[in-house]
């Protein structure tokens, strides 16, 4: 991968050629540490990259990293283009409980939402249209509202259809949410090819679980939305 040539922060004696190797190394996974920690969204490698010396491994510095937090119930994961911290899967259930954490893992999405912004993950961008005729149900302005105000989705360009209608596309939110570096790193498609066609049958919904990590907890609320439809 290349590298962006790291624009030296104000100040900062990035190199610490002063300093023993081993203590040097350490000095510097302090501060990427801290500047993940200190980073209200993920920190872009460039940023990471201006606190530390052009001779530092700037990978191999996060693998010493997330191998010294392996034990702890957060770890750094890379999303969005940036690195973040992240409390570990298994206590997101633990920390929902407590009712103050609105990070703990994705949002509760019925499975209906899911269906609805896996489809926009995987056809972006898509006309509200479009979508039910993919998913083969009707997905209504409501489910996009909610998708949106959770902010993984947003508008995007107008399609060139009649009436000009939005085409939705995802957002670096989502990306967090799902802790995905990127679309690309998003299951194949062809895991989950001929699924996208019928949005009843059960297979499909599984197959989404698992793409996107959806749980068990959620099928109350989608039995809920389903009785209203």
């Amino acid at each position: 991968m290349s590298r962006r040539p790291a624009k030296p922060a104000r100040g900062l004696d990035r190199d610490l050629a002063d300093l023993p190797e081993g203590l040097r190394w350490r000095e510097w996974m302090g501060r990427v540490e801290a500047a993940i920690f200190a980073s209200s969204g993920p920190a872009s490698r460039e940023t990471l990259a201006a606190l530390v010396g052009d001779a530092c491994r700037l990978d191999d510095l996060l693998a010493d990293i997330r191998a010294e937090l392996g034990g702890r119930p957060y770890e750094i994961v890379a999303v969005a283009g940036g690195f973040q911290f992240r409390t570990r899967p298994r206590y997101a259930e633990a920390l929902r409980a407590l009712g103050e954490a609105k990070d703990a893992g994705p949002p509760a999405f019925t499975r209906l939402e899911m269906l609805a912004l896996s489809g926009v993950a995987y056809q972006q961008p898509v006309t509200r249209a479009e979508l039910s005729r993919l998913l083969g149900c009707e997905i209504s302005r409501d489910i996009l509202g909610r998708l949106s105000r959770a902010g993984v989705i947003a508008p995007g360009p107008r399609a060139p259809a009649p009436g000009a209608p939005v085409a939705w596309v995802t957002t670096p939110r989502f990306l967090e949410v799902f802790a995905l570096a990127s679309l690309s790193d998003l299951p194949d498609m062809d895991a989950l090819d001929g699924a996208l066609g019928q949005a009843a049958d059960a297979a499909i919904e599984a197959a989404l679980d698992d793409a996107l990590g959806v749980h068990e907890a959620e099928d109350a609320a989608f039995d809920e939305t389903e009785a209203e439809g």
